[in-house]
């Protein structure tokens, strides 16, 4: 993999995390199944009125009607990408179909107003047409960030989804805890998104970075808690068993 695709990011726990920058390629093919959706909803609006025409001139409902349709169209043209960010969690439709998500470029996952920010922001990035300013400005930056991007502080990565290579602990949430409760009190729910980060993402990683990202994240969790694995378990096991039982503790689901 060419590491200029990578972006690393440093935590606040000064742990690495590397992701894969999603290319042009695969944004605009996510951009075009997104289009082709709201293509879709504008004729099922267009249907719609053609379908009640009369409404439209009738004394007490014509201005409520005008105003319902011109307030759906804003609605699918401005808030289509930001609803689905918000609600999906970075992805959209096409970002699902393509298996990319836009995250923050600290690794965080995005809020509503950073949703709302990078997408206010396609008036420009789509300009003068099919996004000419948007894809001259991810040609000129490493991680193909456009307008939008650099405004709301994102990037959009690919995310990696294997069956074959689930982590055992997201299978056994009911399992008894192994570790002191009173240590894993001291863990709190950025330290699990930590070690889940680097348990989904570690069969993208090098051999030597994977294992040094395991070793910084069990100097992190011996730091704060006092835990540290057994003489006989590996580092991975280890941070399998530390999700495994912080979940069991605090009820975490699973992250869809």
């Amino acid at each position: 993999m060419d590491p200029g695709d990578n972006l690393t990011v440093d935590t606040p726990e000064q742990i690495a995390l590397e992701f894969q920058i999603a290319g042009i390629g695969s944004r605009f093919l996510a951009i075009s199944i997104d289009t082709l959706i709201q293509t879709a909803l504008y004729f099922l609006v267009i249907l719609a009125v053609a379908l009640f025409p009369a409404l439209a001139f009738a004394p007490r409902l014509g201005p409520w009607y005008a105003a319902v349709l011109l307030l759906t169209v804003f609605c699918l043209y401005w808030g289509y990408f930001a609803a689905f960010e918000v609600i999906w969690k970075g992805q959209t439709p096409g970002k699902r179909v393509l298996k990319i998500r836009v995250i923050k470029d600290n690794g965080r996952p995005i809020n509503v107003y950073e949703a709302i920010a990078r997408n206010l922001m396609r008036a420009i990035d789509s300009l003068p047409f099919l996004y000419g300013v948007g894809l001259i400005t991810m040609a000129l930056n490493r991680n193909n960030r456009r307008l939008g991007d650099f405004v709301a502080g994102t990037v959009v990565v690919h995310e990696r989804v294997d069956a074959s290579v689930r982590p055992d602990w997201i299978a056994a949430p009911a399992e008894q805890n192994t570790h002191p409760a009173a240590d894993l009190s001291k863990l709190d729910t950025r330290d699990l998104e930590l070690i889940e980060t680097f348990l989904h993402r570690r069969h993208q990683l090098d051999g030597y970075v994977r294992i040094q990202t395991a070793d910084q994240i069990i100097n992190h969790i011996r730091a704060k808690a006092n835990l540290a694995p057994s003489p006989a378990e590996g580092p991975e096991a280890f941070l399998e068993r530390t999700a495994r039982d912080l979940r069991n503790q605090a009820r975490f689901v699973e992250r869809r």
